[in-house]
């Protein structure tokens, strides 16, 4: 709605009530002059009755001409009310429409803060939940584990002796069968446990690749069967046992089974 609506309804009306105040005017004149324009009492009255009656008629038509004026401006404020009261009316809706409108917006807004601060919390309590599972899960994991206890590296005594009992361990990590008689009698028979025995008059030395080492193991023969994390030097004991070993049991199912040459 307009806000000068009133403004100029007021104008209008206004200008209707100019006119019939004019109207009136120029009828109270009319009359005004009608009777002036009646004979006065000493050139027209013969018995005195016609200007008793015009007069009294006169009378009559001003109060109807001012009752009419009366009436119309009533009516005229009546309706200049009515137009404000419509406008107040219409002032109240657009202003509660509008407030209203601002508490929806405000409720929208705090329902959404509202949800925001609640995803926020089942974010934060998933969360904590996970970590306390995780927690639990490796504290468990913790629990159930065997407590390892520290073993010592085992060692070996530098000597003939040592060297069996350490290929043995080696070979049955391996897979490679052997007891600890099969070795060492086979060893004694064959360099009478000197690791740095050399055979320099058989037929493989007269070939150019004497035995050697405590198994007396030909250079090929230890490359060959060389068992894998000992040393490549044939004239070690351990890489030595561990080679002839691994060879015999290719050849004759174990060194248990060598009782000669081989």
């Amino acid at each position: 709605m307009p806000k000068n609506i009133l403004s100029r309804a007021h104008s209008r009306v206004l200008t209707k009530q100019h006119k019939i105040a004019v109207a009136g005017v120029a009828a109270l004149g009319t009359a005004a002059i009608a009777l002036s324009a009646t004979p006065s009492s000493a050139e027209t009255v013969t018995t005195g009755a016609p200007a008793a009656n015009t007069q009294v008629a006169t009378g009559l038509a001003l109060q109807n001409v001012k009752g009419t004026v009366t009436d119309q401006l009533a009516a005229e404020n009546i309706k200049l009310d009515t137009f404000a009261a419509q406008k107040k009316a219409a002032d109240q809706a657009v202003a509660k429409k509008a407030a209203d409108q601002a508490a929806a917006k405000k409720a929208a807004e705090a329902a959404a803060k509202k949800a925001a601060a609640e995803a926020a919390a089942k974010a934060a309590a998933k969360k904590a939940a996970q970590e306390r599972a995780a927690q639990q899960a490796a504290a468990t994991r913790s629990v159930q584990r065997p407590q390892m206890q520290p073993v010592a590296a085992k060692t070996y005594a530098n000597n003939l002796d040592g060297w069996i009992r350490q290929a043995l361990d080696i070979m049955k990590s391996k897979g490679i069968p052997g007891s600890y008689n099969g070795l060492h009698k086979n060893i004694m028979r064959e360099s009478s446990g000197n690791p740095n025995a050399i055979n320099n008059w058989d037929i493989n030395a007269i070939n150019g690749i004497p035995s050697k080492g405590l198994l007396q193991v030909i250079p090929p023969t230890f490359q060959a069967y060389h068992v894998a994390g000992t040393s490549w030097n044939i004239y070690d004991p351990v890489a030595n046992i561990t080679a002839a070993a691994n060879y015999a049991a290719d050849k004759y199912g174990s060194i248990d089974n060598v009782n000669s040459a081989y």
